[in-house]
């Protein structure tokens, strides 16, 4: 190599020292690289439709933030309920959806929700979720970003009660009954139910609660303030049993879970099947037009009527890494447009008070119920009340619905782990 190469190359060498060396110092400035920050969400699902709504919300989401790298991870909600404690003690998601009311508390009580009282100022959320605020509110703070709720209900096949003879839609019990009669005596029976999904049979237990007993009596119930030696929470299954000795349910209920359930309904093989509108989205289409929604009928006419009126709420776990782009995101979604597009792919209301009204009939003889009702919404059974507690209530459902003859055996064992948890 030529002295004046060797020079140049040495010229070359020092020049890159020199650039390095300015560039750690900061003394260089140039345009940033574009990069995209990883945004991490959990959704809980049932049913492509769910799935599907989501997926648009996310993809508004990129479109509008394209430097943010959304990871989404889709899970069924049996599955996600087992999970979500893991994720939230361990390696966190950037943002779960969840169940506000006691589900919510749970967590937060335990410093494993984000607070987002900022959120809910900055945001002016006190005003267009004014409804929900209080199931978002742990000790003066909330943890939650409500995005829908949704009416529970007696969803029935129009066709079936007609060819049974029903005339109209039971206002009360002995309507209830009369047609249950009608259809057992036309060789289809009344009830579909997927016992084995303990949460179904809470629904019924919250409905013939609320009926005979009222709200108050059942918020006391779920915080741990009434036996469940209590004659009135006796009556509750006794008037359940009613219904389990005349054959209204399908036979071993407790074999199936809601998606195996449904085609009973679907098959025109039961009539009716109690649950949330969140259903909705996975009806057949050769199905839907017979499929109607009317209230949970009147057993007690002097108890103010109450219903179920669950509310879903998205979150940023404590432990979430990319904290930013989660509030971000909650911004994006708690808007009145996003609120109806999520409501309308959930089968559900949003909880958005500025959103419009649902154009889906079911959708708006739930909204109806829940605007109309006096006697209170409860969120339901395992929402309203602590965790454990409700897990041991739903086992001890499903124990009823085996062995009716043993409700005195399970209230007690049920008494007995409320004076455990709840020190009463």
């Amino acid at each position: 190599m030529t002295l004046k190469a060797l020079k140049t190359r040495g010229t070359r060498i020092a020049a890159a020292f020199a650039f390095a060396a300015a560039a750690a110092s900061g003394a260089l400035s140039f345009p940033a690289a574009a990069h995209a920050d990883t945004m991490t969400i959990n959704i809980a699902f049932k049913g492509a439709s769910q799935r599907a709504v989501w997926q648009q919300v996310l993809d508004e989401f990129r479109k509008a933030h394209p430097n943010v790298d959304v990871k989404a991870s889709f899970v069924d909600e049996e599955a996600y309920k087992v999970q979500l404690p893991g994720w939230l003690t361990t390696v966190a998601p950037d943002i779960v959806n969840w169940h506000n009311g006691e589900r919510m508390a749970y967590y937060a009580r335990r410093g494993l929700f984000e607070d987002l009282s900022g959120d809910w100022k900055k945001n002016n959320w006190d005003s267009t979720y004014a409804s929900t605020k209080e199931a978002s509110t742990v000790d003066g703070k909330q943890y939650a970003a409500p995005t829908v709720y949704y009416s529970w209900g007696l969803f029935y096949r129009k066709d079936l009660f007609q060819k049974a003879g029903i005339a109209g839609e039971p206002k009360t019990w002995d309507q209830l009954m009369d047609a249950c009669r009608k259809l057992k005596a036309a060789g289809i029976t009344p009830f579909a139910v997927g016992g084995r999904d303990a949460w179904t049979l809470a629904g019924w237990f919250d409905y013939l609660d609320l009926r005979l007993n009222g709200n108050a009596f059942h918020q006391k119930l779920m915080a741990g303030e009434i036996p469940y030696t209590d004659p009135r929470v006796k009556k509750v299954y006794t008037t359940w049993k009613q219904l389990i000795d005349d054959h209204d349910f399908i036979d071993n209920s407790l074999s199936y879970d809601l998606d195996a359930a449904q085609p009973f309904l679907f098959q025109g093989k039961a009539a009716m099947m109690l649950m949330g509108t969140f259903i909705t989205g996975g009806f057949p289409a050769n199905v839907k037009p017979q499929m109607g929604y009317f209230q949970f009928p009147i057993i007690d006419a002097n108890v103010p009527t109450a219903e179920d009126g669950p509310v879903e709420s998205l979150h940023i776990p404590s432990r979430a890494k990319n904290k930013a782009d989660a509030h971000a995101f909650l911004a994006f979604v708690e808007t009145p447009e996003v609120g109806a597009q999520l409501a309308k792919g959930l089968g559900s209301l949003s909880a958005n008070s500025k959103s419009p009204e649902p154009e889906d009939p079911i959708s708006k003889i739930g909204f109806q119920i829940l605007a109309n009702t006096k006697g209170g919404i409860a969120q339901f059974y395992d929402r309203d009340m602590t965790k454990e507690m409700a897990d041991e209530g739903m086992k001890g459902m499903q124990q009823f619905i085996s062995d009716p003859t043993r409700l005195d055996s399970i209230l007690a064992q049920l008494e007995e782990t409320r004076k455990r948890i709840y020190k009463k």
